[in-house]
């Protein structure tokens, strides 16, 4: 998560809490990281770049053994909250408002479960959001207990809630005051949408339930991250760096699921750390940024082969994804100079605000769109060649299905260090460096990373950061050496700030063990937690007691459940630069989730003695006390003397493959119906005599723009733009656009429907 305009919103702090409240909504905090294609030109072929290595990191594959038969079911659903007025969430940057959709988002669910033991399950939800949150777990859980008694298997020891990490979706509905500052406050239409779409992913997956078997492989895709944080990584001991190839994790793990009645697959999920900012903080489109694009350029393609269901789902998950970046070219001056930005703090000359990570295809300016559609294109060509190699190479997972969930306090929790010493964590806070950005999304003012100790910043900002609230010597110290700038974990006016009560989960699949990381783990931290994982697992024989040449398969997903914003290594919290800053329980939060996540691992026994541990403190939930400042739909007009739907602007005659075709019409308020499972946009094509359509909201190159022409008259206006191929796949012929609205009408009433229908244009 990203923040940028911390220090304004701090500054009018000082007018009082509540004050303070509704000015930094308008001020903001730092801007940091909180289809149809053209089929020919995303051909899933192996190159150099995208190496699978089927089960080298396992065991030699074993194509005769298909492994224990589980209950398996997939299932995807809308979860497209409202596309404007909204401020997207990721960048925390208040004037970064939604205007439009480039691409729905979705969740994505996974069931595993034992055939026999019906209350041996596991689900894992993938959200195309920014994290997993208290509140939304909460709510889908909530939710689950009113589908009915054979829902009841699911609950809060094994259900997951993962983010991918966009930082293109809306934002409004995360449970603590921090994130929900620059949304001004918490939308229910925006945390229904996420609920309500993940409850249907479920029942969809629970609906569709079958018996089927699973296999594992990895790959190595080289060109899809960089280490944005290279500097602090370099810190880590020089020996446990010598392990590794790579200064971040390059290897993606694919969970197949397969029904045994038809040996159709009917989803993947994958792992791959990635950040979602290859759309930029200037980006006011929705979107599920690259991994939405990988998603689903995957499900295309398998939904239209023999091997894939009709409802196949792909589930491009997040792991260590910390100090990671989509912007692949490394970070540079904008200011003229095409310098590198300072290795140390990633400035140029005395600020931060000129530093900002390239793209692939950065020089075209559409906000990070292209760059976006080929991070996705790369993880989609390494996934499918790696699904491909899975005919001969792959592992079956054997064994039982078992998981754990518990809630633990970090605000003062004691830990054994590396070391043999006692150390404890803190009440959250947060550094100087937090304000100062990440070259994936700069900060503002005179913020720098890099910045341990005394403060390198205006003194200006300890007047501020102490109104809030003064952090006492004890707090000072426990997070030393962070120089604190929000002790947000002590601040409980008008609620809490961030969360102190922290989910601890892993779901164990067989020999496959998934560690449940609340907050975004670094490269090397993620490292070390799967290492620890590994060795007790081993040491436990966990994965033994079905097949002893079955070594544990470790992979780490996250941010879920709740988010607590960053994870590093002791050694990178000393450098605090961003991620160290960001790393809440101060210094020995990474060892803090490897001694309690691995001291819980014999709950995953078969024979374990007890069925879960104890459930833990409760986070408190604040969906009916958080502030909303967001105005409501008030009602739609159209201007004089027109009426909805009708056009404005029409589209020219003819265009050649490679234009960008547009029409804008009367239009009105698209919060009036999220039209989730459906479209606000359409290309239609006229075949054999009638229209087919062709493009909807699906499509990355179909693009839905709204705009407010006055907010007295209730006035608005609709473009719908599609970006046209130049492969020969778009057929040509003859096309229009067809707009669906929905009114709120001036004089009260039901929200009332509409269309609009554009010219007729000929593509040649």
């Amino acid at each position: 998560m990203a923040r940028s305009h911390i220090a304004a919103a701090l500054a009018v702090a000082c007018v009082g809490i509540l004050v303070t409240f509704h000015l930094i909504s308008q001020f903001g905090l730092p801007n940091v990281g909180f289809f149809h294609f053209q089929q020919s030109s995303l051909e899933a072929t192996a190159s150099p770049n995208q190496i699978p290595l089927g089960p080298t990191a396992v065991r030699p594959p074993n194509t005769e053994d298909n492994g224990s038969m589980y209950l398996l079911g997939t299932g995807k659903a809308d979860i497209t909250g409202p596309v404007v007025e909204i401020n997207l969430m990721g960048y925390a940057d208040p004037n970064q408002v939604g205007s439009g959709l480039r691409q729905r988002i979705y969740s994505r669910a996974f069931i595993v479960g034992d055939l026999d033991k019906k209350e041996e399950r596991t689900l894992y939800l993938v959200l195309d959001t920014q994290s997993g949150d208290t509140a939304v777990r909460h709510g889908i859980l909530e939710g689950l207990k009113e589908l009915g008694p054979e829902y009841q298997v699911y609950g809060k020891s094994n259900v997951a809630v993962t983010g991918t990490h966009s930082h293109s979706g809306p934002g409004a509905w995360l449970n603590y005051l921090l994130p929900q500052i620059t949304s001004k406050g918490f939308d229910e239409q925006s945390y229904r949408a996420i609920v309500d779409g993940a409850l249907l992913s479920i029942r969809r997956a629970h609906e569709g339930l079958a018996p089927g078997f699973l296999t594992v492989a990895e790959t190595k895709i080289h060109d899809a991250n960089i280490n944005r944080s290279l500097y602090a990584y370099l810190a880590n001991p020089e020996e446990e760096r010598a392990k590794y190839q790579h200064d971040v994790d390059k290897t993606m793990t694919m969970l197949r699921f397969r029904r045994a009645e038809d040996g159709k697959d009917t989803g993947v999920l994958t792992w791959f750390p990635v950040h979602g900012t290859s759309m930029l903080g200037n980006n006011t489109l929705v979107s599920g940024d690259n991994k939405g694009v990988a998603a689903m350029l995957f499900e295309r393609d398998m939904q239209s082969s023999r091997e894939g269901t009709e409802d196949f789902v792909a589930g491009f998950s997040q792991a260590n994804v910390g100090d990671t970046s989509p912007n692949v070219l490394g970070a540079y001056c904008e200011d003229g100079s095409g310098e590198k930005c300072n290795f140390q703090d990633s400035t140029c000359g005395k600020g931060n605000k000129m530093c900002h990570g390239r793209g692939p295809l950065f020089r075209k300016k559409d906000q990070g769109a292209s760059s976006c559609l080929e991070i996705g294109r790369r993880q989609y060509v390494g996934a499918k060649a790696l699904y491909l190699s899975m005919t001969t190479n792959n592992v079956p997972i054997n064994g039982p299905i078992k998981s754990f969930h518990t809630y633990r306090d970090f605000s003062n929790m004691t830990v054994q260090h590396p070391n043999g010493s006692l150390v404890s964590t803190c009440p959250a806070a947060l550094g100087y460096s937090f304000a100062a950005g990440t070259t994936d999304g700069p900060g503002a003012f005179d913020f720098k990373q890099n910045n341990p100790g005394s403060p390198n910043a205006n003194p200006v900002w300890s007047v501020v950061r102490n109104f809030l609230r003064e952090p006492s010597e004890s707090q000072v110290a426990c997070h030393a050496p962070k120089p604190i700038l929000l002790d947000v974990g002590e601040i409980e006016r008008p609620y809490l700030w961030t969360p102190n009560i922290v989910d601890i989960q892993v779901l164990r699949i067989g020999q496959l063990l998934i560690v449940v990381s609340p907050g975004e783990a670094t490269t090397m931290a993620g490292r070390r937690w799967r290492e620890h994982i590994s060795h007790t697992a081993s040491a436990l024989a966990l994965t033994s007691e079905a097949d002893d040449e079955n070594p544990p398969i470790v992979v780490l997903g996250g941010p879920a459940n709740s988010y607590t914003h960053y994870i590093a290594t002791e050694e990178e919290y000393n450098i605090q630069r961003y991620e160290g800053a960001s790393t809440l329980y101060g210094p020995h939060t990474l060892n803090a989730y490897i001694s309690i996540t691995t001291s819980l691992l014999p709950y995953l026994q078969t024979n374990s003695r007890e069925e879960h541990p104890p459930p833990g403190p409760d986070p408190p939930i604040h969906t009916n006390v958080s502030y909303n400042f967001n105005s409501k739909v008030r009602f739609d007009r159209p201007p004089f003397f027109k009426k909805f739907g009708q056009v404005l602007r029409d589209t020219k005659a003819a265009y050649q493959r490679g234009n960008t075709v547009s029409a804008t019409f009367v239009g009105a308020n698209p919060r009036n119906n999220l039209r989730l499972e459906g479209t606000f946009a359409a290309v239609e094509h006229l075949s054999h005599g009638s229209w087919k359509r062709v493009r909807d909201d699906t499509d990355w190159d179909l693009i839905y723009r709204w705009r407010r022409t006055s907010t007295i008259l209730g006035t608005s206006e609709v473009e719908l733009e599609w970006e046209v191929g130049q492969d020969d796949r778009v057929e040509g012929g003859l096309y229009r656009f067809r707009y669906f609205g929905d009114r709120k009408p001036f004089e009260g009433g039901e929200i009332e429907a509409f269309e609009g229908v554009s010219g007729v244009f000929r593509i040649e």
